[in-house]
């Protein structure tokens, strides 16, 4: 990603542009306006006509609409998935992955909307028997969304789809290095809608600067992914507006192999969650913790799995492509170098793995619990493996750090895994498997501490970009009124016995 001005025609002022770059080979794959905070702006207003007209139509219409546009994506699949190969490097297949999910949470969300966020009647109480009371999830207004590289279609479409079909006008800022994605999503959905009102869902290009000035701009809140020293930038800048933000701050997952556990399936587990899309994936394992008594068999599996893993990106025997975002790369240097100077065996790769931009599979064994492979989120196609004497001392090592995303267990019986699932500080866990539950579109998807707060996805997805309203309706007049200045103190002596009868013998 560089950027640039272009040379103004005659009479014109100069653009400023950046150019979205293919992490494999470093050519240019198209360039896109840095969007200024007065764009940005009139983005946003755009984006308010739209939100009156969007709104105002019917659950059952926006689903209609937001079939219209799954519609288009899937048929047009190929050239999505080819752009997103050329800008992020992952391979088709998992390009395909990506806009297969994205469609299934698409669906979802437009399908289910009108009854997770319809008017619903609930009870009103004794003290308050003559009221009626409801309650009705509305939409904010405008959401602005702030998108990541690594899944630039899969993570922003749990905030994009799901505002959209909660009734919002959607401004979009993708990542610098994927801008094209959320290019292609914005004229796919104005093709599948011609006649919609402008503004619905908007795109706005940029850096840094163009993501600040969207926190800046007053929508009525903003969905981040990225990391939490960024977050906290973005939590500053929306402070100032009091834009209440949902934040995706990344996470550093376990993976516990507790008695009983199929070795060549937590293998299999371990290396996915750790290897796919380069290791660059939020809810990717880079930590593992093994029962003493499995760690002979777990290791030997490992090696041998892992050795046959191949990296590249034009070939289909690739498994993952290039690191996308070029600094990564000194990332993941630094935690290899820093858990080997502490005393861990790189038993798979080592930092000879490192062939910028690619980085074939490493294994850390026995990294101190206070190395950077272990602490910080490396981001990269690593992961470390510790034997532990127990399951207790699993759950502890795997709690023992500020992120909470999710996290994996492999053991023996459903209710076993399910068991430990319940001890770890992870907003999700998958047990016997790794990342389903990201796959299931009725499961809420977040995580707790630096990883951030509040939920896309499911139910909760759909709530979290409304407000709740609150509504009463007073049915008849109440024979006993506390609330008026004409009460009686018969009435006041009867709510006295009252709570003493109802609260006071408990």
């Amino acid at each position: 990603m560089t950027a640039s001005v272009e040379s103004p025609a005659a009479g014109s002022t100069a653009r400023e542009t950046f150019a979205s770059l293919n992490p494999a080979t470093g050519e240019e794959i198209a360039r896109y306006p840095v969007h200024t905070a007065e764009e940005v702006g009139e983005a946003v207003a755009r984006a308010r006509v739209g939100a009156a007209w969007w709104s105002a139509l019917s659950p059952g219409e926006r689903k209609r609409r937001l079939g219209a546009w799954a519609g288009v994506i899937a048929r047009e699949r190929e050239a999505l998935c080819r752009l997103m190969h050329e800008e992020n490097g992952k391979p088709r297949d998992d390009a395909f992955l990506e806009v297969l999910l994205s469609l299934e949470q698409l669906t979802w969300a437009a399908g289910h909307a009108g009854r997770v966020l319809r008017r619903r009647r609930v009870s009103s109480g004794m003290a308050m028997a003559n009221q009626a009371a409801s309650v009705e999830y509305v939409p904010l207004g405008v959401v602005g969304v702030v998108g990541p590289w690594n899944y630039p279609m899969f993570t922003p479409m749990g905030s994009i789809g799901y505002a959209l079909a909660a009734g919002n006008a959607v401004v979009f800022k993708p990542s610098e290095y994927t801008p094209g994605v959320g290019v292609w999503l914005a004229d796919a959905f104005a093709r599948a809608n011609p006649d919609a009102t402008s503004g619905v869902f908007e795109v706005v290009t940029g850096l840094g600067a163009t993501g600040a000035a969207l926190c800046a701009s007053g929508v009525d809140k903003i969905a981040f992914t990225g990391s939490a020293r960024t977050g906290r930038k973005v939590m500053a800048a929306c402070a100032e507006n009091l834009t209440p933000v949902l934040m995706e701050c990344g996470g550093k997952d376990a993976l516990i192999v507790a008695d009983g556990a199929d070795i060549k399936a937590a293998v299999d587990g371990t290396l996915w969650g750790a290897m796919a899309n380069s290791g660059q994936t939020c809810v990717g394992i880079e930590r593992v913790y093994v029962v003493k008594g499995l760690e002979t068999a777990f290791l030997t599996e490992l090696k041998s799995a892992a050795a046959k893993l191949k990296t590249g990106s034009a070939h289909p025997d690739r498994v993952y492509g290039p690191m996308t975002m070029p600094s990564q790369v000194d990332v993941v240097r630094r935690h290899v170098e820093d858990a080997v100077a502490k005393g861990a065996t790189a038993v798979v790769g080592g930092v000879d793995s490192i062939k910028e931009p690619f980085i074939d599979p490493i294994v850390l064994v026995d990294a101190p619990e206070d190395s950077a492979a272990v602490c910080e989120e490396t981001f990269g196609p690593t992961v470390t493996v510790r034997t532990v004497a127990d399951v207790d001392e699993a759950v502890a090592l795997a709690n023992a750090t500020p992120y909470g995303l999710a996290a994996s267990v492999y053991a023996g019986g459903a209710r076993r895994g399910i068991d430990i699932a319940r001890r770890l500080r992870t907003g999700m866990v998958s047990v016997n498997a790794v990342i389903a539950y990201a796959g299931i579109p009725a499961l809420p998807f977040g995580g707790v501490g630096e990883s951030g707060f509040g939920r896309t996805h499911g139910a909760d997805g759909l709530k979290e970009f409304t407000r709740a309203q609150s509504v009463t309706r007073k049915r008849f007049n109440a024979p006993l009124d506390p609330t008026t200045f004409n009460r009686s103190q018969s009435t006041m002596k009867f709510l006295d016995r009252y709570v003493a009868t109802k609260f006071g013998r408990k």
